[in-house]
Parts: C-alpha cells; structure tokens; sequence
C-alpha cells in the first residue's frame, strides 16, 4: 500500500481516538514520524474528498462522519489510491508470444485481485481500526 493511505489512517485514528483535543499538523506528524507539510498534503486530500473538516487559522481537524461509517476504501480512494495495487511492466515485447499476451492475461488476475482487496477494505471501517488500537493500547 502507498504510505500516504497508511499516514491517512494514522491521522484518522489519532483524530477519532481523542475527538476532545485539537491536533495541530505538528501534532499528527510527531506521531507519524513524518514532517507537518506531509500531513497537511493528506489533510487536504482528505478534506477534498469531505472526509474531514478544517478551518483555516484554526488547529483542529474533524471528522465529517462518524468512524463506523467511514470505511478504508473511502480513505484510500482519498488519497489518490492509483487505480490498482498491482503493476505490470507496460511495453513487453509484442514479437514474444509471452510478451504479446501477459498484459492481458495479468489483466485478467490483477484485476481479480483488486476486486477482492477493495470488497475487503469496503467492509472494514475506521471504527474497526479504533478498537484494534484501543485493545493494543491498553
């Protein structure tokens, strides 16, 4: 998975896990591991797809749904998910009897594939995540 789709959980789970406290982009890259201009790009993919709210000159970030209704698909195809997890080399040689037909048969499995991953991040839901979290917290 692309590292801004986990970054953007991380950031979720911090917002959803303490709806008391404003996080600053500060805040969240600490916990992240990451630099605040990395955090304030996903916010702003994030706050695109009206996954969460901000306002300007105010630290804060709220969610627009509540976590059981948010699901990982909706996260991932927020922050720019490229359209499959799987890639093939592009330009195989036509002339190879494997290279004229392993797009196509590649094609046919990744996008298999696909499906499933997205069927399974569709039923999986922030909340889901949180009570993961919460159990290893403690």
């Amino acid at each position: 998975m692309r590292t801004q789709y986990a970054v953007a959980i991380h950031i979720l789970s911090m917002i959803a896990l303490n709806p008391q406290r404003s996080f600053s982009s500060e805040d969240l890259a600490s916990s992240v591991g990451t630099h605040a201009v990395v955090i304030r790009s996903i916010v702003k993919l994030l706050r695109g797809a009206g996954l969460v709210q901000t306002q300007q000159g105010v630290a804060g970030i709220d969610l627009t749904r509540r976590p059981e209704e948010l699901t990982l698909l909706q996260i991932y195809r927020a922050v720019d998910a490229p359209e499959s997890v799987f890639r093939v080399h592009e330009q195989p040689n036509p002339q190879c009897s494997v290279g004229s037909n392993i797009l196509d048969t590649l094609g046919s499995v990744f996008g298999g594939a696909q499906e499933v991953l997205d069927a399974y991040l569709a039923n999986v839901t922030l909340a889901d995540v949180m009570s993961d979290l919460a159990r290893r917290i403690g």
